[in-house]
């Protein structure tokens, strides 16, 4: 056809937002709720909500589609140029994973090619897709997952990577994994949380949390309630709040308590507030010095007395004495895969390759937490993850500790004791799968 007699292209402004969100989780890296955030501003409620799911649909299900790309296009994907694969993604997801006329999800999807990458690619773009229109999901689930295992299937059905679900049905009982790895696919309400002793839990609105004496679910912008804008409450996850309470629970000496990695500030603010209210002070130690301004920003609501501190430190070389602190959160960098839910596109960045560089990097943050508490003061090691190399395999290795029964500090939480450690789940929790271990320094009291 020629350039007079073609169709205008018509620009869609959430399909545009989508696809820029997009090519910035996959070509730079970016956190598709983090960049939602900031580029959907402009757009309507209809337009943000299309742009919300278009995305999150899309990370979510990314391995399953780029299957079904490839089976459509008959070509690798990596012999398609990275913008024309994202559109690709985007149109399947309309297609395959939300209510949209294969004739609209098709010709938005050429259009947004043409405007976006180039008439070139629009041919490629509208014979691939037209291909993939061919079957709903379950037909392509069932084409896709011809010979494979029931773990490879289940791998396929839910959206993961297969080293996810057998990292999970190592830890999972049977008749609870399939159920687990659906709750990663569902978005959770946004949680807020008061800062102790700056706000109520009543100024948050919408419905208390359900073992948290601090935080709400409610859904919107948090930026419209007050006490956030004024820094006396923030938004973390119930999981988050819990272990930091579980923490401020247990028997130990007096003195000041740390956060070892701080960052971005969430675990800090609460911490602070209950430091505070026992009559001493939180340090707060992050490595880098942009999310130190994160931590910093999180405490800024709270003055004198015990006013909390916050420091650039490197966890692995304390910029502190031995043995100074009474309680000390080590909340260690890891895979990020208890929080699927909240950052699907996690699930098809990480690998197993990243295991052996976190699960080293844990252990000396470990050993060094150990070293900065007081004889008898309690460290609490945490992840956002339940894989067992990051969790129990490394609390198992850890010396000079007792290991304290840390359900027996969350006992209103049912269903989280994982022998002596905790394991919060989505599924059985409403939580990310937030790890808990509580370990005793010795030379002080036993756990009681």
């Amino acid at each position: 056809m020629s350039g007079s007699r073609r169709r205008p292209r018509r620009a869609d402004p959430a399909r545009s937002t989508a696809f820029r969100v997009l090519r910035a989780v996959t070509a730079d890296g970016a956190y598709a709720n983090l960049e939602l955030a900031r580029r959907r501003g402009d757009l309507g409620g209809q337009d943000a909500a299309f742009a919300t799911e278009l995305v999150a649909g899309t990370c979510r299900a990314m391995g399953g589609y780029d299957r079904v790309i490839e089976s459509a296009s008959g070509r690798a994907l990596r012999t398609l140029q990275p913008a024309v694969v994202d559109v690709l993604r985007l149109g399947t997801h309309q297609l395959l994973g939300m209510r949209v006329p294969a004739h609209a999800a098709i010709a938005t999807s050429v259009d947004l090619a043409a405007l976006e990458v180039g008439e070139r690619v629009t041919g490629l773009v509208n014979a691939v897709l037209r291909r993939v229109a061919e079957r709903d999901w379950p037909g392509w689930l069932a084409e896709l997952s011809s010979g494979e295992d029931e773990l490879g299937r289940l791998a396929l059905a839910s959206h993961h990577p297969r080293w996810i679900v057998e990292a999970w049905s190592r830890v999972l009982p049977t008749a609870e994994l399939e159920d687990a790895l659906a709750a990663d696919n569902v978005a959770p309400v946004p949680n807020l949380v008061v800062r102790p002793g700056l706000a109520d839990r009543a100024e948050l609105g919408g419905t208390p949390d359900r073992w948290s004496p601090f935080g709400a679910q409610r859904d919107g912008d948090p930026a419209d309630v007050a006490a956030v804008v004024e820094g006396r409450a923030g938004v973390q996850d119930e999981g988050s709040q819990l272990v930091a309470l579980a923490l401020a629970r247990a028997e130990a000496p007096g003195g000041p308590w740390l956060d070892v990695c701080a960052g971005p500030g969430g675990k800090s603010a609460l911490l602070a507030g209950l430091a505070r209210e026992a009559g001493t002070r939180l340090v707060a130690s992050e490595l880098q010095p942009h999310r130190a301004q994160l931590v910093a920003a999180n405490l800024r609501a709270y003055g004198p007395p015990n006013q909390p501190v916050t420091i650039v430190a490197d966890g692995t070389r304390p910029a502190w004495r031995a043995g100074t602190f009474a309680r000390v959160l080590a909340d260690v960098p890891c895979t990020g895969l208890g929080a699927l839910r909240r950052r699907p596109e996690s699930r098809w960045r990480r690998s197993p390759s990243d295991l052996p560089g976190l699960v080293g990097l844990q252990r000396r943050l470990l050993a060094r937490a150990i070293e900065a508490a007081a004889p008898g003061g309690v460290i609490a090691y945490v992840t956002c993850s339940p894989h067992p190399e990051e969790t129990a395999a490394v609390v198992a290795d850890a010396c000079g500790v007792t290991l304290l029964d840390a359900a027996a500090h969350l006992p209103e939480v049912p269903d989280a004791a994982a022998g002596n450690l905790v394991q919060l789940w989505p599924h059985r929790h409403g939580t990310d799968a937030m790890f808990l271990a509580l370990l005793r320094r010795g030379g002080g009291p036993a756990d009681r």
